[in-house]
């Protein structure tokens, strides 16, 4: 009799730029003959996009949801009261799940073992007590990118060296932050997140940053989506206090290098939005690189001041731009300029949502402005494009920083930008800079294609996870 596969329960953080890489994870894993059960929150089960074709590729991949406690009509955004729900309404709802799995693997029918481990995102910590209750080894996978995790890691060795807290003064910003192995002469204080600059180390804010990272510590192993290459100097750090480190990224394009044609088929897998199709009709009718394409993913609001001031810098900029405008980017309706109406008549395009990866990849889009999420930022260098980076929050810092400063494959524009900013950076990236940046992309681009490829470090490093799981099930 053939031994059963190996089964992994995945529980991302309820939220899209968070769910899409780890169901590219369980796609994988059951490429590979694993069973994956995939967890979702009741609101987000409903929503989620191609669900039901993924099952039927993927036979061995199966779909659970939970309650999250929350009201129907919560916008459930990064906040606070999500973070509340996690640790207490949704843990015993985590519980009884795993609880309820096993007991119908016991069963002599059963075609699906009991769980072998969990793999838990990085900001569901309360799955660490629950898989130690249960005796299950947990694994984390982390969205932001590793030099933002590695940041946190060290943040009680900046306070120690009094390098925290900082008052947070603008004139103040840019000194630089010299307590991060591996990162020296690249951060600085503007590059922190936001609940680095408190007045007192023991603010609640920063503690509880702390107190989630290092919970991190207690993992069986980690899983990065990046390229072992691009972030040797920070994981070769990392791998004194991790037991296991995986580097799978950029797992989207891991993920079509292993299921080749089918990826387009289920590009719209992990979205909670519909994708406007017709954008690519537009883009079809635009010259070869002419378009810059403007996305700040999911989570970012802007004023209505912002929305006007890109607008503007977008319409005077003179190239073709496609922008991604989510319904909920700003509040309230407002009056738009008729200059920016018959500006966009012209020569843009407006969606609430698009298959970003499919609108990176075409041959008329140039350059992409993002607000440089870790997501968005590795589609990007897949796609070979340019970035002009307007970072907003959590890890976008760091990585703008990286970007355009490291990497040189990017251009930062002001946090408080303006339109004639916003013209001239576009102007720039597909004007005179679009050579020099665009070499360099090149070669960055061709380390995470290579990366993917047989032989490559993402490559190999998903067939030693998959073997570290299938042993994890013998020792159980």
């Amino acid at each position: 009799m053939a031994m059963k596969q190996p089964h992994v329960v995945i529980f991302p953080f309820p939220l899209q730029g968070h769910m899409k890489p780890l169901l590219c994870l369980a796609e994988l894993l059951c490429h590979a003959g694993l069973h994956v059960t995939y967890v979702n929150t009741h609101h987000n089960h409903h929503r989620l996009a191609n669900r039901q074709a993924l099952s039927t590729h993927f036979p061995t991949l199966h779909f659970e949801s939970i309650s999250d406690g929350l009201p129907e009509d919560d916008p459930r955004t990064l906040s606070s009261q999500l973070l509340i729900a996690l640790k207490t309404s949704i843990r015993p709802h985590f519980r009884e799940l795993l609880k309820t799995i096993s007991l119908k693997a016991e069963s002599n029918d059963a075609l699906v073992p009991p769980p072998s481990c969990i793999v838990t995102d990085g900001l569901v910590t309360f799955a660490f007590d629950v898989a130690e209750e249960l005796g299950l080894p947990i694994l984390s996978y982390n969205v932001p990118c590793p030099r933002y995790l590695w940041t946190c890691l060290c943040l009680p060795k900046l306070i120690e060296n009094g390098q925290l807290p900082f008052q947070g003064k603008n004139d103040d910003m840019n000194v630089e932050i010299t307590g991060v192995p591996g990162m020296e002469g690249l951060l600085h204080r503007q590059d922190l997140p936001g609940f680095c600059r408190v007045k007192q180390a023991d603010h609640p804010s920063l503690q509880f940053a702390i107190n989630e990272t290092q919970t991190l510590k207690r993992a069986s192993a980690l899983i990065l989506d990046t390229v072992y290459e691009l972030d040797a100097p920070c994981i070769s750090h990392m791998a004194l206090t991790f037991p296991k480190i995986y580097t799978l990224g950029p797992l989207h394009a891991l993920l079509n290098s292993q299921i080749g044609d089918m990826s387009r088929g289920l590009a719209s897998h992990g979205s909670l939005w519909k994708s406007d199709l017709n954008c690519m009709t537009w883009l079809n009718s635009q010259p070869s690189k002419s378009v810059i394409y403007v996305s700040f993913g999911t989570l970012v609001h802007l004023t209505r001041a912002q929305v006007i001031e890109f607008w503007y810098g977008l319409v005077n900029s003179g190239h073709p731009f496609l922008w991604v405008m989510r319904s909920d980017i700003t509040s309230g309706d407002h009056q738009i300029p008729a200059e920016l109406e018959k500006g966009t008549k012209e020569r843009g395009y407006i969606v609430d949502w698009v298959s970003q990866e499919e609108v990176l990849a075409h041959k008329s889009v140039g350059g992409f402005l993002t607000h440089s999420g870790w997501n968005s930022t590795l589609e990007s260098i897949v796609a070979g494009l340019p970035m002009i980076c307007w970072p907003n929050l959590g890890d976008h810092y760091i990585i703008s920083r990286t970007v355009c400063r490291q990497w040189k494959i990017g251009l930062q524009l002001n946090e408080n930008c303006d339109r004639s900013n916003i013209e001239s950076m576009v102007q720039t990236l597909m004007g005179p800079k679009r050579e020099e940046i665009q070499s360099s992309m090149d070669a960055i681009s061709k380390l995470a294609r290579d990366s993917v490829a047989e032989g490559g470090s993402s490559h190999n490093n998903l067939e030693q996870l998959i073997e570290y799981i299938r042993n994890l099930q013998h020792q159980n």
